[in-house]
């Protein structure tokens, strides 16, 4: 009987394990949606009081699309691979390719859409309001 309590305590002990490092990951990837990855790369407070810096990788599928959405600072893209278009508001759609950089203000309005045949990457990082949501879909 000893010995099924051992296993069992050991097949406990390694579910506890795995549970911990999937919760404690740095680097989670988050689906929105299908064709669409997220990864958090990083998030550290800033010293403007309030304010964090995010820093996460978007890969889209080739012909998907981000919708329009807005975050609560500042988004800065660099593209990483493949070649997608941006629509920002108030401003025509801009194609951008691997190694180009996109400004996005505050509160701007914009969607992203893989143009490519292959999958799209970017590395976008957030100077946002750490009490509010990283991404608002707009309606």
């Amino acid at each position: 009987m000893s010995h099924h309590l051992s296993r069992a305590a050991r097949v406990l002990a390694s579910a506890a394990v795995i549970t911990i490092n999937l919760l404690t990951l740095p680097a989670a990837a988050h689906a929105q949606g299908t064709g669409v990855t997220r990864t958090d790369l990083q998030r550290h407070d800033l010293s403007a009081p309030g304010r964090e810096a995010v820093q996460v990788r978007v890969d889209l599928a080739p012909g998907v699309a981000f919708g329009r959405h807005t975050h609560p600072g500042e988004e800065i893209i660099y593209v990483l691979a493949g070649a997608i278009e941006y629509d920002v508001d108030g401003k025509p759609p801009v194609t951008l390719k691997a190694g180009d950089v996109l400004f996005i203000p505050a509160g701007t309005v914009h969607a992203a859409k893989n143009v490519g045949s292959d999958t799209a990457s970017e590395l976008a990082t957030y100077i946002v309001a750490k009490d509010k949501p990283l991404l608002t879909l707009a309606k």
